[in-house]
């Protein structure tokens, strides 16, 4: 995967930022900052990567994000095809965690709240309730003229999250970020290479020669940078790939796990398993209830 970049924010002269995206695609460079994130697919599909997650992602995906968790919403193929004309839209917020002031969220009241913030440092997403809720609350937002009444509506959401039990974390607990400065984007190379390449077999020698490394070194190098093995980033890509085809519903299950790079439908099945915790049926049917 790319190195992360740090970005920082454009000084504004508000307290936080709200705003709506609305782009062919969504950024494609994996990236960083030292702000909160609040972020609603309105439209648009493809895989979203968060720290050491790997999970598809379709209109209605809400997340929030702590400071410095790297993340990329990449969207598929066919929204970088000018010619078919496909639109991305989001809404956004950022906020610095000091944004009301330094000491605002260590008061007594805003128990609740900081623990919110702190549980979006592994990162959080919501479905059912929540997120219709959060969803009704951040398209209000960015249609509020007045800078207080989004202050108030901010907090307001907030507090509803911070209240809301139909969440579940994206990273793995032990995941932190471990982005030097003197980092070189070999990473990238990598991550640009497995998602052109999953569906076919992957060769280690080759990947491996492309980071300029030896396969055992390069083993050890992913590791410790994305928490996780070469070969299981790569079930997880195919696997994103295919709960993507699956909600599609225009291919069989064993079409599927060919299209996603499995040359056997038994262990496509396992890895679903393993990865998703579900079997590809009951997949479906939990996502067609959210």
């Amino acid at each position: 995967m790319k190195q992360p970049l740090r970005k920082d924010l454009e000084p504004v002269s508000t307290s936080f930022i709200v705003k709506e995206l609305v782009e062919s695609h969504f950024d494609p460079n994996w990236h960083f900052h030292p702000h909160y994130q609040l972020f609603l697919v309105e439209e648009g599909t493809g895989t979203r990567f968060i720290g050491d997650s790997i999970k598809p992602f379709r209109p209605g995906d809400l997340v929030f994000l702590g400071p410095n968790l790297p993340h990329l919403w990449r969207s598929d193929q066919a929204y970088f095809n000018k010619q078919l004309g496909l639109t991305t839209r989001g809404i956004v917020i950022y906020f610095a965690e000091d944004f009301l002031g330094s000491e605002f969220f260590a008061k007594q009241e805003m128990n609740s709240l900081r623990l919110l913030l702190n549980h979006a440092r592994q990162g959080l997403e919501w479905t059912g309730k929540t997120r219709a809720l959060a969803e009704a609350a951040l398209k209000n937002m960015t249609r509020q003229p007045d800078s207080f009444d989004r202050v108030i509506s901010l907090l307001t959401l907030l507090k509803e999250l911070s209240r809301a039990t139909d969440y579940s974390y994206l990273t793995s607990p032990g995941y932190t970020n471990t982005v030097k400065p003197t980092e070189t984007d070999r990473m990238q190379l990598v991550h640009n290479y497995v998602l052109g390449h999953f569906p076919d077999n992957l060769s280690l020698e080759t990947i491996a020669d492309l980071a300029g490394m030896t396969p055992p070194a390069f083993c050890r190098y992913f590791k410790a940078r994305a928490n996780k093995t070469f070969s299981e980033f790569v079930s997880e890509v195919r696997i994103g790939h295919a709960c993507k085809l699956l909600l599609g519903g225009k291919l069989s299950v064993t079409q599927i796990s060919f299209e996603s790079g499995f040359k056997t439908l038994s262990n496509f099945n396992r890895q679903f398993k393993e990865i998703t915790g579900q079997t590809p049926s009951s997949y479906v049917k939990t996502y067609r209830r959210i």
